[in-house]
């Protein structure tokens, strides 16, 4: 029996594949790194604020922990487009979230906060209506919305993987508490109700879903690495 030397064409293609899967193990290992270091940064600008106050409110106009909230939201900017690259072949198995991947949610997430991290709200973080409306207010409140909406339905899309029940599990319970905690939060600041409550709900959400990207970075560095012949992470 002898043996038939691989083709040029069979190497190129092998080396091709290595090499991305290592671009995709780096991305989601880096992208991982970004939005826990930014969570070290929300969280140790929180703790230098005695009074209980709103995320957002950490890099409103004239605050002190304003630079660091914006850097931090870059961060998170950042670190999650380099981990939703590194799983962009992921497919939700069920049929209505198809409609795109998780790796567009996350980009679109990622989009909102580089919005909201340019466009910080006013004094305060009032809310967007009544005698102390403004645009730049508005304009914030609404990326923060849509960027945790995207964010939340990334992680309802994941949790549906089939051959990964450790992920979906955890995507599925951090989603839903990202969801009812921030509603929460939120509902308790547009009715001016126990906003010192809704302040502390904001962050535990807030902690929750950079958490969980943080966590999926480090899963999908995980299976790129132990699957290097495919190259790419299914959630089907």
């Amino acid at each position: 029996m002898t043996l038939q030397p691989e083709t040029p064409g069979a190497l190129v293609g092998a080396v091709a594949a290595e090499r991305r899967v290592k671009v995709d193990v780096a991305a989601a290992l880096v992208g991982s790194v970004l939005v826990a270091g930014a969570l070290a940064l929300i969280w140790g600008a929180r703790l230098t604020v005695e009074r209980n106050l709103y995320v957002s409110e950490l890099g409103a106009t004239g605050e002190p922990t304003a630079d660091v909230f914006r850097i931090a939201l870059l961060l998170v900017v950042g670190g999650g487009s380099l981990v939703a690259y590194s799983t962009r072949f992921v497919r939700s198995p069920v049929r209505f979230l198809r409609a795109w991947s998780p790796a567009v949610s996350l980009w679109a997430a990622s989009g909102f906060f580089l919005i909201a991290s340019q466009v910080t709200c006013t004094s305060g973080c009032p809310v967007p209506y009544g005698p102390q409306f403004t645009w730049q207010d508005l304009t914030h409140i609404c990326c923060a919305v849509l960027a945790f909406a995207a964010a939340c339905w990334a992680m309802l899309q994941v949790s549906f993987a089939r051959h990964q029940r450790v992920l979906a599990g955890f995507s599925r319970l951090s989603g839903a508490a990202v969801a009812v905690i921030a509603g929460a939060g939120g509902l308790l600041s547009l009715a001016n109700i126990a906003t010192g409550f809704g302040s502390q709900l904001e962050f535990v959400a807030t902690t929750i879903a950079i958490l969980w990207l943080a966590v999926y970075g480090v899963l999908a560095a995980f299976q790129h690495w132990r699957a290097p012949a495919l190259g790419t992470l299914s959630a089907g």
